[in-house]
């Protein structure tokens, strides 16, 4: 019987939306596992299979270098074979029913992505063409569903956090699931598995048949944060942009847990958004919330986004500290006012259409030297405009603290430099300060060496 540290290789067949394809689907797939796009695969494939692992490694393949998958051509479909997978993926030699399925989910979104997508000719430079592509690759994976009411409650949250914390998140999430709420994360444990897990001893309870545990993720980032066992709906997007446009068209609410620097993106994203004169109008709930000791990482958080967005911005959020309880009832009240505004206005309650979400938010920001020295960090900004530069601060840093690649080229080249107005590099330090001190930077027992330089004006 395999242990956890053991390697095991088996072959699986899809069941579901996989399991009747054309030859020409089945060709592609097979080029998939030849071509170019094969080591991608291999990476978010071994993440999945990965889940559960003891470690918080930047780069799975450290333990498992040796990890092949490879993908067999059927008449009627196809067949994985996975040689050296980690061994907590099986049970007696057989892989866990639910991570054969997100591994099928993993190959049909970058198939999907990087084939079909790619035919249907949309213009990814403008607005509407990538919203296009996000419900178009939401809409393959299954994830839209017509005919059920708001009920989607997206959970943010870091996903190395301590016992207290997860908890807690543990609480809110079943509080939701009493209430008949399903949940969206991240994916990956921690906060985004907390809710998750509380949310399904809550519907069992409930008999609640129909459970939607949806995880979306991204090639970058799923190696650290790969999917937990309780995810029943995967969705692999293209790029860290396309994923945050998914957790706000798909959700009809959003709850934030104490995070790090991922969880400050995700939060300015949708502050950015909503801060937008075109979006005075629109219905997204926002509830900051955590246990008791939790109560200074928010007021930190409050106090960079006053200043650095202006006190109006609080109007679109409110913090609920240490009440499971009262963080449904209000999420639940809300829920409401999405649905009477979605019908108000004609919208769907599966993709929110009316949101409009600026070009600056969509675009790929890629995190280079280059870029993050080039970030308009000015004073005196549009909200909106400010908080998407401010997003793109945290994104780099995510970037230089868990992708492989970027943490590779910031050990080469040193730090990332930001440059711009005093007063607000002092309120990003501030609160980057905060987060170090509270480890919520840390990746491992060594200690957090910081991938970013605070430079004093331009040069």
């Amino acid at each position: 019987m395999p242990t956890v540290n053991d390697k095991v290789s088996a072959s699986i067949t899809p069941e579901g939306s996989m399991d009747l394809l054309s030859r020409a689907e089945v060709a592609r797939l097979k080029d998939t596992s030849e071509g170019g796009l094969y080591q991608l695969f291999r990476r978010c494939s071994l993440a999945v299979l990965n889940c559960g692992a003891a470690e918080d490694s930047a780069d799975p393949f450290d333990k498992y270098e040796d990890f092949k998958i490879r993908v067999l051509q059927r008449d009627r479909g196809i067949k994985l074979v996975v040689e050296n997978a980690p061994g907590s993926a099986f049970v007696d030699g057989v892989m866990i029913k639910g991570l054969q399925d997100l591994l099928f989910a993993v190959l049909r979104d970058i198939v999907f992505v990087n084939d079909r997508l790619r035919d249907m000719n949309l213009d990814l430079s403008e607005s509407e063409g990538i919203t296009n592509a996000v419900f178009e690759i939401l809409r393959n994976s299954g994830l839209l569903v017509t005919g059920i009411e708001p009920n989607l409650a997206v959970c943010w949250g870091g996903h190395a956090i301590g016992r207290r914390e997860y908890d807690y998140s543990k609480e809110v999430g079943y509080e939701l699931g009493l209430r008949d709420m399903d949940i969206v994360s991240g994916c990956g444990p921690g906060a985004m598995k907390g809710p998750m897990k509380g949310a399904a001893v809550a519907h069992a309870k409930q008999r609640k048949r129909y459970r939607r545990y949806i995880g979306i993720s991204e090639p970058g980032i799923i190696a650290t944060e790969p999917p937990n066992a309780i995810v029943n709906q995967l969705v692999v997007m293209p790029d860290i942009e396309k994923r945050l446009e998914a957790f706000i068209r798909v959700g009809h609410g959003v709850i934030v847990f104490p995070g790090g620097a991922g969880t400050i993106e995700e939060v300015l994203y949708l502050l950015g958004i909503l801060c937008h004169p075109s979006n005075m109008s629109v219905s997204v709930p926002l509830i900051f919330t955590g246990d008791a000791e939790s109560n200074e990482y928010f007021s930190e958080i409050d106090l960079f986004l006053r200043t650095t967005l202006g006190n109006k911005i609080a109007e679109l959020y409110e913090i609920i500290i240490d009440d499971p309880v009262q963080v449904a009832i209000r999420m639940a009240q809300q829920m409401k006012l999405v649905r009477k505004s979605r019908i108000r206005h004609r919208d769907a309650f599966y993709f929110y259409w009316r949101l409009h979400i600026p070009i600056s938010y969509q675009l790929p920001f890629e995190p280079n030297h280059k870029n993050m020295s080039e970030l308009d960090l000015s004073s005196g900004q549009k909200s909106y405009l400010a908080a998407a530069n401010l997003r793109k601060v945290f994104s780099g840093i995510v970037a230089g603290n868990v992708k492989y690649d970027t943490i590779k080229v910031v050990e080469k080249l040193g730090p990332f430099e930001l440059k711009g107005d005093p007063a607000l590099l002092q309120a990003i330090d501030m609160l980057l300060r905060v987060l170090v001190a509270q480890k919520r930077m840390k990746l491992d027992s060594t200690g957090y060496n910081p991938c970013y330089r605070i430079v004093s004006g331009r040069s």
